[in-house]
């Protein structure tokens, strides 16, 4: 809505930079004479506050990327409906909305390029992304850069740009829950689970609770896809995900069919944008954005498009996990 507006004044005001154009060189032509200097000023300052209005946030941005007008975004685009490919094969779903929307007010494209999980953080480090954004979890073990299995410091950590919260649930094939409601029934079974997720961390921690001969067995793969393929054939007893992507299976996934959700979700935290620690400009700047996006309501009609509004926030934090 604010954004339609934005563009109507912006289209009068060029309007009207064009009838004085036509005005001035009229005169010109009658008279032979005029500052022609003062002209080509006065139109670049019409210019920029064109551009100012069209995107009221470019200026916050680093200068490097407000040029090329692009940032680039790691993400793992099989997480629906967080990331996904439509029918069509264009990238949909929450993340790549909001970043839509994002751009808007910052003057740019969110270009969404597609990795495994597990190495989105490395290809921020390389410089080979801008940003990730990726329903990833931000806590502390992220920030400091700590791999959570061994408790060692394995990089120079992120910052997050926080914008929704979200648990972790467990799902099972619908009508065969092998009498699993919560985390510690999973002893003796079979979980399947995304590479380098929360869920693969909960699993891991609950592994050592259990007792001998009551094993549980993780089954780690690339993409949350592969997992829920491993638990529909029957070779998984369970899968582990986000409350929004386990809530989006249940209802989409053979038509509401094939799975159901058990027990409650745990572990609620805020999804984040990751940015290297030494991008505190474009950290700010996207923070900028998503609050803009937030107050003017495109935010959370995203979220109710994809049945997300329980998780939404008020404003962005830089941080926020525990």
């Amino acid at each position: 809505m604010t954004a339609r507006s934005t563009r109507r004044t912006t289209a009068a005001h060029s309007r009207l930079a064009a009838v004085g154009a036509l005005a001035v060189a009229g005169a010109l032509m009658l008279t032979g004479c005029g500052d022609q200097t003062k002209d080509t000023k006065d139109t670049d300052k019409s210019s920029d506050n064109a551009s100012s209005a069209s995107a009221p946030l470019a200026g916050k941005l680093p200068a490097s990327i407000r040029d090329k007008g692009v940032i680039r975004v790691g993400s793992d685009i099989s997480y629906a409906p967080v990331e996904f490919k439509d029918a069509s094969g264009k990238t949909a779903g929450i993340d790549p909305d909001l970043a839509e929307a994002m751009g808007k007010q910052l003057g740019v494209k969110f270009d969404f390029q597609n990795g495994t999980f597990d190495a989105l953080l490395t290809g921020l480090r390389s410089n080979r992304y801008d940003m990730a954004m990726s329903a990833m979890t931000d806590n502390k073990n992220r920030q400091d850069g700590v791999d959570p299995t061994t408790g060692k410091k394995v990089g120079e950590g992120v910052d997050f740009v926080d914008y929704l919260q979200a648990g972790v649930s467990i799902y099972t094939r619908k009508g065969d829950t092998k009498g699993i409601t919560s985390w510690s029934d999973l002893c003796g079974k079979k979980i399947a689970v995304e590479r380098g997720t929360v869920s693969e961390d909960l699993a891991k921690a609950e592994a050592k609770k259990c007792p001998g001969g009551k094993t549980l067995t993780i089954q780690a793969f690339d993409d949350n896809q592969q997992a829920e393929t491993r638990l529909r054939s029957g070779g998984a007893d369970a899968v582990s995900a986000d409350f929004p992507v386990a809530a989006y299976a249940v209802k989409t996934s053979g038509g509401g069919k094939d799975f159901q959700i058990v027990g409650d979700q745990v572990e609620a935290a805020p999804y984040g944008i990751a940015v290297a620690k030494d991008s505190t400009q474009l950290r700010d700047a996207l923070k900028a954005a998503m609050d803009a996006v937030i107050k003017n309501g495109e935010y959370q009609k995203i979220l109710a498009k994809w049945g997300a509004e329980d998780g939404a926030v008020k404003q962005s934090a830089v941080n926020g996990g525990k």
